[in-house]
C-alpha cells in the first residue's frame, strides 16, 4: 500500500506549522495577504445569504487587508476573521482550520503550498476490512464454510 505522505500526521503537522508562524510573520510586519481555502471547511457565522454563496466555487480567496486583516488573528488552530460579503457589505466571522488554506499570497506571489487535509483520510487497511467484514454475520457463515 502506497502512503500519501502529504496525508501523514507529521505533514499535516508541519504544514500546520509553518502556515501559522508564516502569517504571524506576516501580521507582525502588517503586510496583507490573500488566502485560497477549500469551502467545504469554511464556516461563516452568521451564515452568508443564499443569493451570495450561489457563486462560491469549492476553492474561495479571502483577501485579508484593511477591517479583515485588522481584526483576523489564529486561535486553537484556526484562522478567523471578520468580512463584508456581496454589494450590502454583510458582515460574518469566517473562521477555518488552518490546514483548509491550500495557498497563502502576499501581492501576487504565492508564498506557502499546502496539499495536507484538515482532516484525516480515511484509511481502510488490511485489518479494518477484515473488521467490516466479519461484522455482518452472514459474512461469518461464509468464512467457516470456506475453512472446512
Amino acid at each position: 500500500m502506497t502512503i500519501n505522505l502529504f496525508q501523514t500526521p507529521e505533514y499535516r503537522a508541519l504544514m500546520q506549522k509553518y502556515i501559522e508562524e508564516t502569517m504571524v510573520y506576516l501580521f507582525e510586519n502588517d503586510q496583507p495577504f490573500a488566502i485560497a481555502c477549500d469551502l467545504r471547511y469554511v464556516s461563516f457565522d452568521p451564515p452568508l445569504p443564499e443569493h451570495i454563496t450561489e457563486n462560491f466555487n469549492e476553492t474561495i480567496l479571502f483577501v485579508l487587508s484593511g477591517y479583515t486583516f485588522e481584526n483576523a488573528h489564529i486561535e486553537k488552530g484556526k484562522l478567523i476573521f471578520e468580512a463584508g460579503f456581496g454589494e450590502e457589505n454583510f458582515g460574518s466571522v469566517v473562521s477555518m482550520p488552518l490546514l483548509a488554506i491550500k495557498q497563502l499570497f502576499v501581492g501576487e506571489n504565492p508564498v506557502v503550498l499546502n496539499y495536507a487535509h484538515p482532516t484525516p483520510p480515511k484509511e481502510i487497511g488490511t485489518k479494518n476490512s477484515m473488521e467490516a467484514l466479519l461484522n455482518n454475520p452472514e459474512n461469518k457463515k461464509l468464512l467457516k464454510k470456506r475453512k472446512r
